[in-house]
């Protein structure tokens, strides 16, 4: 299954970079602030970019430093105590990162948090019927490998970067066997064969190439954290629709925060509101897009939208063009739906490109 994510950038990045690398040379700064999976600032990274990456979610956060940060797996020298080893195989023939990835594998599973509250054989909190996110097993898993993040920071035994990874690690398989459309607004009513095969852990591939210092990932919101961002080029790819992205993933928002909140209603959400997206309501958009505007230290702003958005391109442009000169381009991408939706595969995608001072001429 992968990471499926709404409105990401995978499939058009080059095309984001392309334009990018127009107005920007290579060893810039650009900012990413909405960065969501790290596509589009592992590709400024590999590109010669100093990246600023920015999202309100936690998830966000911890995906993106170990796609930017990392282009070698860390030792994870202070965890080797707790490693455990696979029949005959020798711990000392593996790296300190295959020696955790095989540790997690291992551990026992737990009857815990995710095994009560989203799996068919526990009791939700709140009285619900058992919700069928993750088969029981898969859940008691989730809860032991939970439980052993969180040894290894209460006893300092992982560095920041190290904590990061294995947040990474924990979302991407958990996404792999999670019983989804696409999202986790809700589970399937039944299981699908994906959802029933056991959960894995596998050494995440990083990807080599371009600056390895001078990047900063910060999590919070993009309004709140523009007066501290100084870039030549301010990325901005926020939410197009009323979903918010807190509800729609707030699954692996609870394995990044590595807590254990009340989950709510029927589908078990977690309380989200501290994440609630501006960008989400056709009402406060405009004020949210002009508060980073004004805010950030950049001259030059690239906005991806698309035309399923809350503003078309005409109320985009003229949001824009208060601050400076606008221009647009535009071409079609596939629609991003869930299992259950149905709907025209095309989709417009537009970049908007606002300069402070006069636009000189972007060759094509």
């Amino acid at each position: 299954m992968g990471q499926r994510y709404i409105g990401a950038k995978t499939r058009v990045v080059d095309e984001i970079l392309r334009y990018i690398k127009k107005v920007v040379p290579a060893g810039g700064t650009v900012a990413d602030l909405m960065c969501g999976n790290g596509s589009v600032s592992l590709k400024l990274r590999k590109s010669g970019y100093k990246v600023i990456a920015v999202d309100v979610l936690c998830q966000a956060y911890h995906i993106t430093r170990t796609k930017v940060l990392l282009q070698d797996p860390p030792p994870f020298c202070g965890a080797k105590r707790y490693f455990k080893g696979d029949g005959q195989l020798l711990l000392a023939e593996l790296s300190g990162y295959g020696m955790i990835v095989q540790t997690l594998n291992n551990l026992l599973p737990v009857e815990g948090y995710f095994w009560r509250e989203f799996s068919p054989e526990g009791k939700p909190s709140n009285g619900s019927t058992p919700r069928k996110y993750f088969s029981a097993e898969n859940a008691k898993k989730i809860d032991a490998v939970r439980a052993f993040i969180k040894k290894l920071v209460e006893e300092k035994a992982i560095t920041d970067i190290e904590y990061s990874l294995l947040i990474h690690d924990l979302i991407m398989a958990s996404n792999n066997i999670a019983n989804i459309a696409g999202t986790y607004g809700h589970y399937l009513s039944k299981f699908v064969p994906r959802a029933l095969q056991p959960i894995e852990f596998i050494s995440t591939k990083f990807e080599r190439g371009g600056l390895l210092e001078g990047h900063k990932i910060m999590n919070g919101y993009a309004e709140k954290l523009a007066p501290i961002i100084e870039a030549d080029l301010c990325y901005i790819d926020p939410p197009y629709k009323k979903r918010q992205y807190a509800a729609n993933y707030h699954i692996p928002e609870t394995i990044a925060r590595g807590d254990e909140p009340e989950a709510q209603g029927k589908s078990g959400l977690r309380p989200w509101l501290d994440q609630y997206s501006d960008f989400c309501s056709k009402r406060k958009i405009r004020s949210a897009f002009e508060t980073i505007i004004a805010n950030a230290k950049s001259s030059r702003f690239l906005v991806s939208y698309s035309s399923e958005g809350l503003l078309s391109r005409k109320e985009m442009v003229d949001a824009f063009s208060k601050f400076g000169d606008v221009a647009v381009t535009e071409f079609p991408i596939k629609r991003f739906k869930s299992r259950n939706e149905h709907a025209s595969e095309k989709v417009m995608e537009y970049l908007f490109y606002l300069q402070r001072e006069p636009i000189v001429q972007i060759p094509e």
